[in-house]
């Protein structure tokens, strides 16, 4: 498939080549053909297949104030489990192209982005190993506020920026809380998703049932109205410190598989009323 897809586009570089020479002034055939070879030489030279991947995936992490410490240790320790656990490197496998590029980036306020493991391509054990080593290896920080709008510009920039070449572009962001500075998450939101990314969540409650305002906002239902986006978008609630590295294996295989369920796991309810995104922007 990728082989006629490159001699498709051998093809169409040739032709607006050659319409291109009708006009010049070659003095022989042969110094025509000589530049034609030329521009189509400089087109294989800008191809490189190493380049080419199922997916671009941005790994956002929520490090904001509300992020004790023991919920950071347990949400690197998910990422880590669930990008070396088998399940996961068999959705890489199984894919047309059978590897990912994939970047871990920790953010909290505007501007506030750490990238703790740069864009890194996964296809076979070791590669996984390595990723998820520089991960479990960093050191943890905390910031104050939270800026899902800044994190999710953030992360299209670092996708509109790599060297790869995804089938698909995908965001996953984990956080804790809304949106509280960088201005309207609905409006950031609305405009990336123009570029084709899609945004997927993982709203993390697993203190909604001693946090008063966590558990009156409906965090879930938040990142649903407010945060998801794009083709097959979806978020996945986590409740529990127990179910974390589930909860991440699961959002990992579908979105390197390009999965979607019957039955999304974040839905609106029978005639409940939509969230107002707005109200801590």
């Amino acid at each position: 498939m990728r082989l006629d897809f490159c001699r498709s586009s051998v093809r169409v570089a040739g032709a607006s080549l050659l319409a291109g020479l009708v006009s010049l002034p070659f003095s022989t055939p042969a110094e025509a053909l000589d530049a034609l070879r030329t521009g189509a030489s400089s087109f294989m030279s800008a191809y490189d297949a190493s380049r080419e991947v199922d997916v671009e995936l941005v790994l956002a992490v929520d490090i904001s104030q509300s992020m004790d410490t023991d919920e950071q240790e347990v949400q690197r320790a998910g990422y880590v489990a669930a990008i070396m656990s088998p399940d996961v490197l068999e959705a890489v496998r199984f894919g047309p192209i059978g590897r990912i590029a994939v970047t871990y980036m920790e953010w909290g306020g505007v501007d506030e982005h750490f990238v703790v493991a740069g864009w890194t391509v996964i296809e076979d054990d070791a590669s996984a190993a390595s990723f998820a080593a520089q991960i479990a290896e960093a050191p943890l920080r905390q910031v104050q506020r939270t800026s899902i709008a800044s994190a999710l510009t953030k992360a299209v920039e670092m996708i509109q920026s790599n060297d790869y070449s995804g089938m698909r572009q995908v965001i996953d962001i984990s956080g804790d809380g809304p949106n509280n500075q960088g201005g309207s998450v609905t409006k950031a939101r609305d405009k990336l998703l123009a570029t084709g990314v899609t945004i997927n969540g993982l709203p993390l409650m697993m203190k909604s049932n001693s946090n008063a305002w966590q558990a009156m906002l409906n965090l879930d239902h938040y990142y649903e109205d407010c945060v998801i986006g794009g083709p097959g978008s979806f978020a996945i609630p986590v409740r529990s410190k127990e179910g974390f590295a589930d909860a991440i294996k699961m959002k990992l295989v579908m979105e390197i598989a390009g999965l979607q369920m019957k039955q999304p796991l974040v839905h609106h309810a029978a005639g409940r009323e939509p969230v107002h995104c707005s109200i801590f922007d």
